[in-house]
């Protein structure tokens, strides 16, 4: 029997190595475009980098927290196991010897057995909870994937708009630049006075204040990315992300109220209240069961001096004095909590989907205004301002603040546009599903690439 046993060997674990491993992890760059590919067969990939699909897939596979969330359901599913299996029953041995010479033998030798009969509400409702752990655990796993995408979208929103932000930078503060060089010449002419300099270099300086910031949210970007894949950010320094489209306004489906009903019914947070009362009411029918005894069934056998007996119990555990009523109220005052807690979770959802609707809408008309006004007029502006510099009816400075304000507005459109882009995460965050891009191709069933760990 010892034999049969089951040998589990210690395993502690090792922090130094542990720590050290992720602070030297590296991204694979082609294992994850061929999880890519698995995802979303048949579409086209970037020659070089990762793209929002690639990034998603890496999510899957390399994200620490997604993996833990995978573990998470695993050990529930061996929970749920273990709950379906019957109870062992209880073995007692007894001896009696007695000093009496009429008996043939002194010794008394007996067993009993205890066995737990396992039926009803109590088996039923233990069972179901077991399994509604392992639903729950499957939510939880979503609503992981969820955030980390959302985070990594952010992350590589931040890049790119940083990117265009410190070219456009660069040129504003050559432009600074060249009108400085030209108002000093006048200065120098007496033509103007020194004390004009010093609004434009005050320009030049929050113009470079700007292109700073714009590096930092550059590398605060990828920071943020990869932290979701659990890598140091210098893991990413040979990496190019790739977003073809990311100066084109993202196109969005109305929001009718089937389309916020679809996403209600379907957010994984919503449905983990939904398990959470299941599990409540799971409870509650234990202990309504529990107003009935117990029953086990107690065989047994004794052996005296050459003679056997074999006796038969039946044992049974009463209920409380009360008849379990002070715990099936407080059974019953739990599901009501969770009951109100699904129309805490719809209410929360439904504000969410409003509220980034709403930001969406305003985000994509304060671009609207800034592409169809501001921009053409800066823009003609510092046409006007080229062709009038051609003719020398204006000299280099003139020129020059021309051009910093159609620069200017430039950088005010990246940052409407990064609006309208955080805009649409938001909403996807809120729907549970991506509205452009590469991941509307994804043709395998993600909740089994969830379980799998999507592995092509």
């Amino acid at each position: 029997m010892a034999g049969a046993c089951v040998h589990v060997p210690p395993a502690p674990a090792d922090l130094p190595a542990r720590v050290s491993a992720r602070v030297a992890a590296t991204l694979d760059v082609p294992a994850i475009t061929a999880r890519a590919v698995a995802l979303a067969p048949g579409t086209a990939r970037p020659a070089m980098g990762l793209d929002r699909l690639s990034l998603f897939a890496a999510i899957l596979s390399d994200d620490p927290r997604v993996t833990a969330a995978r573990a998470n359901i695993e050990a529930a599913r061996r929970d749920a196991r273990l709950a379906h299996k019957a109870a062992m029953p209880t073995l007692s041995l007894a001896s009696d010897y007695t000093n009496d010479p009429t008996m043939p033998s002194p010794w008394l030798i007996g067993a009993t057995a205890d066995v737990q009969l396992d039926f009803g509400g109590r088996r039923a409702g233990r069972l179901r909870s077991a399994d509604l752990g392992v639903i729950g655990a499957g939510y939880d796993l979503i609503d992981v994937v969820w955030a980390d995408r959302i985070a990594a979208m952010r992350g590589l929103i931040d890049v790119f708009a940083g990117e265009r932000q410190v070219a456009l930078g660069d040129d504003l503060v050559g432009l600074y630049d060249r009108q400085l060089a030209a108002m000093q010449r006048r200065v120098a002419g007496g033509e103007i006075s020194s004390l004009t300099l010093a609004q434009v270099r005050a320009a030049r300086a929050a113009a470079a204040r700007v292109r700073d910031d714009a590096r930092a949210r550059i590398l605060a970007g990828r920071a943020a990315i990869a932290t979701v894949l659990g890598v140091p950010v210098s893991a990413l320094d040979a990496v190019v992300f790739v977003w073809p489209d990311f100066d084109s306004v993202p196109p969005v489906p109305a929001i009718t109220p089937a389309v916020k009903a679809a996403a209600l019914v379907h957010r994984a947070d919503v449905l983990h209240t939904l398990v959470s009362y299941d599990q409540a009411e799971a409870a509650l029918r234990i202990e309504v069961a529990k107003q009935v005894p117990a029953i086990s069934l107690a065989p047994g056998y004794t052996w005296q001096g050459g003679l056997f007996h074999i006796p038969f119990g039946v044992n049974l555990q009463a209920p409380s004095f009360d008849l379990n009523r002070t715990a099936i109220r407080a059974a019953e005052a739990h599901r009501a909590a969770a009951g109100v807690a699904i129309e805490a979770a719809i209410a929360d959802a439904q504000g969410a989907i409003d509220t980034a609707a709403s930001e969406r809408t305003a985000a994509v008309a304060a671009l609207a205004r800034l592409t169809q006004e501001e921009l053409p007029q800066a823009r003609l502006a510092a046409d006007r301002a080229d062709a009038q510099l051609r003719l020398g009816a204006i000299d280099r400075a003139d020129w020059a603040v021309a051009k910093a304000a159609d620069a200017a507005a430039r950088l005010a459109a990246i940052d409407t546009l990064a609006r309208v882009h955080f805009a649409q995460i938001a909403l996807e965050a809120a729907l549970r599903r991506p509205l452009d891009g590469p991941e509307m191709q994804i043709s395998v069933r993600t909740d089994a690439a969830l379980a799998e760990g999507h592995q092509p």
